[in-house]
């Protein structure tokens, strides 16, 4: 392929980071609406949402644009297949943080059952892996990526300790609680699919890098 099929490459590359970018920055703010009580912020989120749309259809075209064009082969074949797959990842991850600031909206009004501390703390560990598995993609670092994957475990049982408290802790001893506890529970449900989307991502960038299905086979996570 010629030096101006490569720089397209190197645009669709800097495309799926702007993405990347994008839908990290759109969890942080869903985040802190729910911390600060913010509805300005978590509305600007939903708002915005309709951007981040139309830069997933136009990285979808420039893939399929440039199969058609120029039937690429090989590593390069990868790099389009797989950018398209972080492509509808990190669309999804931007969806999921609208997700979020709509449950915010519903509970902004209300006194907090307790202090925000474990939610907040999956949001750290789920805004890190999204960093993590974009910078594995942009550097190729299957390393990185492998490390996404191992934090997916800490996420889970953090989701299951929310879980269980405010379930065991307000809506089974006070049903009052239960339509405050129900959004701050699905809050927490939606930053663990968060990290599963950003498992997807590092799986992908291991396909990328080394034409090795991971997915389903954690045996050879290593």
């Amino acid at each position: 392929m010629d030096r101006h099929v490569d720089q397209e490459l190197k645009e669709l590359n800097k495309d799926i980071l702007k993405m990347g970018v994008l839908a990290e920055e759109a969890i942080y703010k869903s985040i802190e609406a729910l911390k600060n009580r913010d509805k300005d912020m978590a509305k600007a989120v939903i708002d915005n949402d309709a951007n981040i749309d139309n830069l997933e259809l136009v990285v979808d075209e420039k893939c399929i644009d440039l199969i058609a064009r120029y039937q690429p082969m090989a590593k390069d074949l990868r790099f389009i297949a797989t950018g398209m797959k972080i492509n509808a990842e990190l669309e999804r991850i931007a969806d999921i943080a609208v997700d979020i600031a709509q449950r915010t909206l519903e509970i902004v009004d209300k006194p907090l059952l307790k202090p925000l501390i474990d939610i907040p703390k999956l949001a750290e560990i789920a805004q890190n892996m999204i960093k993590m598995s974009i910078d594995s993609f942009m550097e190729r670092d299957i390393a990185l990526a492998k490390k996404v994957l191992l934090s997916d475990c800490e996420a889970d049982q953090l989701r299951d300790v929310i879980q269980k408290e405010l379930i065991e802790d307000f809506m089974v001893k006070d049903g009052a609680t239960a339509p405050r506890a129900v959004q701050l529970l699905l809050i927490a449900r939606f930053l663990e699919r968060i990290c599963d989307h950003t498992t997807n991502i590092a799986e992908d960038v291991i396909y990328l890098v080394q034409a090795e299905v991971v997915r389903h086979h954690p045996e050879k996570i290593k």
